[in-house]
């Protein structure tokens, strides 16, 4: 027996002896069991059951790291770390703002052009380096996909589960080439109307995709938000949003547009992509003002693309 299905025992056995009959004690402590000690131990199993089935994840043949670096991907040993280390400390505040909780993220930017997709594929590649957590990356940016051509994904995506009624979701899941990274990619290329996203089949897949891997991140590749409808419809599906802004290339209004137009207390971070040094002061007071208190300003990714 190996250590996790030891473990997996040993809290199932510890549940049964805590969780008993309402109006009933236990007989070890002589008190009735408490419902907290029974949620615990809930999770403790579903952690545990989890990192099993990470562990034996399927995984297609391993991307060369020469093949990762020429398709602009991070991995653990790169040489130029600076920008594996930028998205490793987007990751972990993240992971703190989240309470280490899965969560979905949704990446967009004010126009096209601006790295979201190389940000959305490097930020779960950064999750995927935890050998206790999985990445899920969904291609929602349905007219100018390029996640599938990046990670030469083929098969069923996004589009052909929405308007099929016989596909399952594990269909449209792919491995990448990257442990613990999987990818939804966009599908079948066709003109797409702004009820995809409306629709209750796509809530149903969201919510399929987290039960999966209770440790899995879901980060999710949108259009720009100021020039389609869709990333708006997808920020209410999300738990956070990230905005990534080409340093240098957008004014303050155009980037205080773009942060507007992301509901409520969703927006918690900006990339500047390419950002050559610290912003001066008169920006770090503007990118204070765009968040919430609880939310943490900017990263800057320097030569990143």
């Amino acid at each position: 027996m190996s250590k996790i299905e030891e473990a997996l025992k040993k809290a199932r056995e510890n549940r049964s002896k805590q969780l008993v009959p309402s109006g009933q004690v236990s007989s070890v402590e002589g008190q009735s069991a408490s419902p907290k000690s029974g949620r615990e131990l809930l999770d403790i199993e579903s952690k545990i059951d989890s990192s099993r089935r990470i562990a034996t994840m399927r995984e297609q043949g391993e991307m060369p790291q020469k093949q990762l670096a020429l398709k602009k991907i991070i991995y653990p040993d790169m040489q130029e770390n600076h920008i594996a280390n930028s998205f490793r400390e987007l990751r972990t505040k993240i992971l703190q703002k989240s309470n280490g909780r899965q969560r979905t993220i949704m990446v967009t930017s004010p126009t096209s052009g601006c790295g979201c997709s190389f940000s959305a594929l490097n930020l779960a590649a950064a999750f995927s380096f935890d050998e206790s957590k999985t990445a899920l990356l969904v291609d929602c940016n349905l007219r100018n996909s390029g996640l599938s051509k990046i990670l030469s994904s083929e098969g069923h995506g996004l589009t052909d589960y929405l308007e099929s009624t016989e596909l399952d979701v594990s269909e449209i899941i792919h491995p990448t080439g990257i442990k613990r990274l999987r990818l939804v990619p966009a599908g079948g290329v066709r003109e797409v109307p702004v009820e995809y996203f409306t629709s209750m089949k796509m809530r149903s897949l969201l919510s399929a995709i987290e039960e999966r891997y209770p440790d899995r991140y879901i980060i999710i590749d949108t259009p720009p938000i100021l020039e389609s409808a869709d990333s708006h419809i997808l920020s209410e599906l999300c738990d956070f949003v990230l905005l990534v802004v080409p340093y240098g290339k957008f004014t303050q209004s155009q980037i205080k547009a773009a942060a507007d137009a992301i509901s409520g207390e969703k927006l918690i971070g900006i990339i500047f992509n390419n950002e050559p040094c610290v912003p001066g002061q008169s920006w770090r007071r503007f990118l204070k003002s765009l968040f919430s208190p609880s939310g943490f300003k900017w990263t800057g990714l320097k030569k990143a693309v």
